[in-house]
């Protein structure tokens, strides 16, 4: 068996061996587990730990052999409960406890093996936060924290052992926590020294722990549900029935509930409409699809807040985790990533209708069923083109689960050297499957490292589309003509390494990048435009003479308009578009919940305004949540003296804030305000009212009205007034965060006064 090849040569790994096994593991392993893995790495010596994976891995090879024969559920069972029986005989299998000094996320503080995780039994998720993979099993871990809690015995923690260097960055990461919703305990291992005490050779990596911190079991790859499952119950059975299970709650603080609420969350991609000059943007983190005028007016916001897969009309449809976007006349294409689905949104008919996917992650590389019966994985960018028909009868497919570029046929065409289809095909073009950097002539022969990003160049003499390949961080070229594969920029020649990434300006692979997301072509200007994601930058790219070079982003990671290009900054900016006929940059610039736009003449950069009002009457914004984001611990809170007001009164309240002297609020980041009631949430029927918080010069006012009728006259209700302010020093780089509430206590009387009455509010941070 596959799984019982691989550990013997672990097992008889040598100093001379290592680059071989690596090898041998990507080519023959990878493709039915999916696994990301490390190709230049170098595992030390050749003799294990005594508490490292390459003991575990022959003890375990057995129960997987026989677990892998057996036909019932019961046989199952009684398998794992003899391993593990015989496990506990074995005293040399506790790992290290974590680092001091790490830092730690979704928690109240540090978690150690010896204490706070003391009779539990710890999942560990070794992942890196760009790896598809890695994204994959997410939904597992989901299952079982609702199946198992803490109480229960069972803690996840996930140890993210970086790729990029990127990636290392806590706030990056953070960002990625709260991308893919994560609520379980996540440890910045920047340096992987977790991952090299335990010889961990490739993300994801589940390993299993029983409550001494001894090691259990591991699982490599993504695909191992029903496994992961029977591990997981059968440890807290034979565990709890002997009294070693301990009930304590694990310090968990999530960081999602101090947000404040934001027009935007993780903008993925955007898209434009020229000739209606409209915009879609994909909200990735409120699970929905915008459609703006390029004046930043709100058209149609569908699906959202909550992550979902239904069709029907606006009122009703959802999405969860939205990428790819392509609009055309009143048809926006979506890549629903984390539905693996393809989706039409109809603007005359108000629909929203399923093209290819089963709703489910599928494993076929090669396609060819009708669209709703062809299962797909991860999707994450789209563009239209035209392949054997008529323009626009193909749409394109960034499938980066697969590592593959598919075609959905949107009318009768033919591929490349390849048969006719019908309307409604759905089949992979180009992509054998296995994650590489291979470029070949055969289409099916080559190789792609999860593409992410597409654009379609068809005039001659360029006839492609360009990939952005994220894991291997290149620009390759898909020509339409014959299928061919060939490279634009960055990355190397050896197709197995996927490490060839950094910040370099130059011609071809002489030019690095670091995981880009997104591309753009400009064919008045033949230039193509990239989203080098990782290194906060956008830059352009002369495909005749294979030059690439820096266009805007400093290189650091953050939120700043120059306005200048140089002086601007991003934060992995996952998404770009070119509009007004080649004179503007639209981006997506995913973790500063913004999109941006790039005067491509002036040479300057500004902030894309998107209006909370949108002219679509269906009631899917989520700037009016039912519960207030969470104050951080360091706000200020002030309790005001009570304020008489009457049912059907207009309460005004005047809020004046100012900030340290020499500081500004920050442009374009989300300063907020938030009114809620809770306990008593009659007083505003229910919502939680927001605004933005622009200028500070003066007070501002928010008002609302009391209720005409008066649920409980004996109550003492309030009303709790939350400010998030974003500010920056007028002669630095340096930006903060700070929070203040008011909490304003309410004397109700059932007699009609004035119209309004008025309270003061203020604080100085």
């Amino acid at each position: 068996m596959l799984r019982r090849r691989k550990i013997i040569r672990y097992r008889t790994l040598t100093a001379t061996g290592e680059d071989y096994f690596f090898q041998f593991y990507r080519n023959q392993w990878s493709e039915s587990t999916g696994v990301s893995l490390p190709t230049r790495l170098v595992v030390v010596g050749n003799m294990a730990s005594q508490c490292s994976l390459s003991t575990l891995f022959p003890i375990q090879s057995e129960l997987d052999c026989a677990l892998d024969d057996s036909t019932t559920e019961q046989e199952k069972e009684n398998l794992v409960k003899d391993y593990l029986e015989k496990l506990d005989e074995k005293e040399d299998l506790k790992i290290p406890d974590f680092q001091t000094g790490l830092e730690w996320l979704n928690t109240e503080g540090p978690l150690s093996l010896n204490k706070e995780l003391s009779g539990k039994v710890v999942l560990l998720d070794f992942f890196t936060y760009c790896c598809i993979n890695c994204m994959h099993i997410l939904p597992d871990l989901h299952r079982l924290e609702k199946k198992h809690s803490a109480k229960d015995g069972l803690v996840i923690v996930g140890v993210h052992s970086a790729k990029f260097p990127n990636e290392k960055a806590l706030d990056n990461i953070r960002s990625a926590v709260l991308r893919y919703d994560i609520c379980h305990p996540v440890v910045n291992d920047s340096e992987a020294r977790l991952w090299h005490d335990l010889e961990v050779s490739c993300w994801p990596t589940l390993v299993l722990l029983g409550p001494r911190g001894n090691l259990l079991f591991s699982l490599v790859g993504e695909g191992h549900r029903e496994r992961l499952a029977l591990f997981t119950a059968s440890a807290l059975r034979h565990y709890g029935e002997r009294g070693l299970l301990k009930t304590h709650a694990v310090g968990v603080k999530l960081y999602r509930d101090s947000l404040p609420p934001s027009v935007l969350s993780f903008p993925g991609k955007v898209a434009v409409d020229g000739i209606e000059k409209r915009l879609a943007i994909a909200d990735t983190g409120h699970h929905r699809i915008l459609v703006v005028s390029t004046a930043g007016q709100l058209l149609h916001a569908v699906g959202g807040p909550k992550s979902g897969r239904r069709d029907g009309d606006f009122s009703e449809a959802s999405f969860s985790s939205p990428q790819g976007v392509a609009i055309k006349g009143e048809a926006v294409y979506v890549a629903d990533t984390e539905n693996h689905l393809i989706r039409k949104i109809d603007l005359l008919e108000r629909r929203v209708s399923t093209l290819a996917g089963v709703g489910a992650q599928g494993t076929d590389k090669e396609g060819g069923a009708m669209g709703p019966q062809q299962p797909i994985s991860s999707p994450w960018d789209v563009t239209l083109g035209s392949a054997g028909g008529g323009e626009g009868n193909v749409l394109w497919i960034a499938m980066a689960g697969t590592h593959q570029i598919w075609a959905l046929f949107l009318a009768d065409g033919k591929l490349p050297k390849g048969s006719e289809c019908k309307a409604g095909t759905c089949v992979r073009w180009a992509g054998s499957g296995n994650e590489e950097n291979r470029n070949n002539a055969y289409p099916h022969k080559a190789g792609f490292a999860q593409p992410s990003g597409l654009a379609s160049a068809p005039e001659e003499p360029w006839g492609c589309l360009y990939v952005a390949d994220s894991e291997s961080s290149t620009v390759r070229t898909l020509a339409l003509k014959d299928g061919a594969v060939k490279s634009l920029v960055g990355g190397e020649w050896d197709p197995l390494n996927l490490f060839a990434f950094g910040d370099v300006d130059g011609k071809g692979v002489d030019s690095k990048l670091q995981h880009p997301l997104g591309v753009a072509w400009a064919p008045e200007q033949s230039r193509l435009y990239v989203a080098d994601s990782y290194n906060h930058k956008i830059k352009v790219v002369d495909p005749k003479a294979k030059q690439c070079s820096t266009l805007a982003g400093t290189g650091e990671a953050g939120d700043t308009l120059g306005p200048e290009f140089d002086k601007s900054r991003f934060n992995e900016p996952g998404g770009i578009c070119i509009g007004d006929g080649g004179k503007l940059l639209y981006v997506a610039d995913t973790n500063n919940h913004q999109v941006k736009v790039l005067d491509l003449f002036s040479k300057t950069v500004s902030l894309f305004p998107i209006s909370r009002d949108c002219v679509d009457a269906v009631p899917t914004n989520p700037s009016a949540p039912t519960k207030a984001p969470t104050l951080p611990r360091s706000a200020a809170r002030k309790e005001m003296p009570p304020a008489a007001v009457s049912a059907g009164q207009t309460l005004v309240m005047s809020l004046a804030l100012s900030l340290p002297e020499g500081t500004k609020l920050t442009e374009g980041a989300p300063s907020c305000w938030a009114l809620s009631a809770e306990g008593n949430e009659w007083l505003l029927e229910g919502r939680v009212l927001t605004g933005d918080i622009v200028d500070l010069s003066k007070p501002f006012s928010i008002s609302t009205k009391i209720p005409a009728v008066i649920k409980d006259f004996n109550s003492s209700p309030s009303l709790t007034l939350g400010v998030w302010l974003y500010y920056c020093l007028e002669t630095g780089n340096a930006c903060m965060m700070k929070a203040a509430s008011f909490k304003q206590p309410l004397q109700i009387g059932a007699d009609g006064g004035e119209e309004e009455t008025s309270v003061t509010l203020a604080h100085a941070f």
